[in-house]
């Protein structure tokens, strides 16, 4: 009898033990274990976020805590709560957690538009690695993407941040400064879409040909990330959007002729000679380029 008492609670050990591997929550009954389980078992993001509550409030892993209440308020769209619930007690976190909580806080501030913010955090972070303080003193860092970890130097992560600050300064139609970051970042570290994020650049500039040649780069795969699809298709889209929007000849508009002479000049001319562009000569090289990557 004593014997089949060991086993059952053998079993019962090993069906507790499956039980959290299979949802992925500590074991234990303390507010933030709660949190979890009404998180990803019960699927209570409302009772989550009260568990998660009071587990900052006891001290109860405060880092995760109030990283994942974040994470649950921004799914239940409750993104400016979130952003002043880390402001508010990221004070009680410890160091090696502050930069997770700028990630999510980022997250927070791209959600609910808030690019004044981005910049600032963005240049912080910044600041952080030209003063050596960034990565807790190391001269790399474990990320995690897609449920997958790898090593990111120094070098790639300023690289990065500059890239998202160039992005940020687009969206305030600061296209000076988000062109001066963006070149910054592809001498540090150069890749596709950065390359593609500095020709958008320059085509808000109506600087056709300099955009064209960052594009060629992609387009000749000659940048990391090149032959992905995503970037292939990207650079085509800027590649007709660069076409479309590029300003035609205005030797017509100079000798004072109205809309209708000069649409009627443009038909007699289709008439009497083969269709010819008006394309300046390197954007025939363009439309070359782009049948034969059509095929």
């Amino acid at each position: 009898m004593e014997g089949n008492s060991v086993l059952k609670k053998s079993s019962k050990a090993k069906k507790d033990d499956l039980y959290h591997v299979i949802h992925k929550v500590p074991f234990g009954d303390t507010p933030y274990v709660k949190a979890k389980h009404a998180q990803l078992v019960d699927k209570d993001p409302e009772a989550a976020i009260v568990y998660f509550w009071k587990a900052i409030n006891v001290g109860d892993k405060v880092d995760s805590a109030l990283k994942d209440m974040a994470v649950v308020m921004k799914q239940l769209d409750r993104t400016e709560e979130a952003i002043e619930a880390i402001k508010s007690f990221r004070s009680l976190c410890s160091k090696h957690s502050q930069e997770s909580l700028d990630n999510v806080l980022m997250d927070l501030y791209k959600k609910c538009g808030r690019v004044e913010e981005q910049i600032e955090l963005l240049k912080r972070k910044l600041r952080l690695i030209y003063q050596g303080e960034a990565f807790n003193g190391r001269t790399t860092k474990t990320a995690r993407s897609h449920g997958k970890k790898f090593q990111v130097s120094i070098k790639q992560e300023t690289a990065r941040l500059l890239g998202n600050l160039g992005w940020a300064y687009m969206q305030k139609t600061n296209y000076m400064m988000a062109e001066v970051v963006f070149k910054k970042a592809q001498m540090i570290d150069a890749d596709a879409n950065k390359a593609l994020n500095l020709a958008l650049c320059l085509m808000r500039q109506s600087r056709y040909e300099e955009a064209y040649l960052v594009l060629e780069q992609v387009l000749q795969g000659k940048l990391q990330g090149s032959d992905e699809i995503k970037s292939q298709n990207r650079a085509e889209e800027l590649l007709i959007e660069l076409n479309a929007n590029l300003q035609q000849p205005k030797f017509m508009d100079d000798l004072g002729l109205d809309d209708d002479l000069v649409k009627g000049i443009d038909g007699l001319l289709n008439v009497w000679s083969p269709v010819r562009s008006r394309r300046l000569p390197i954007f025939e090289e363009i439309s070359s380029f782009r049948d034969q990557l059509a095929c």
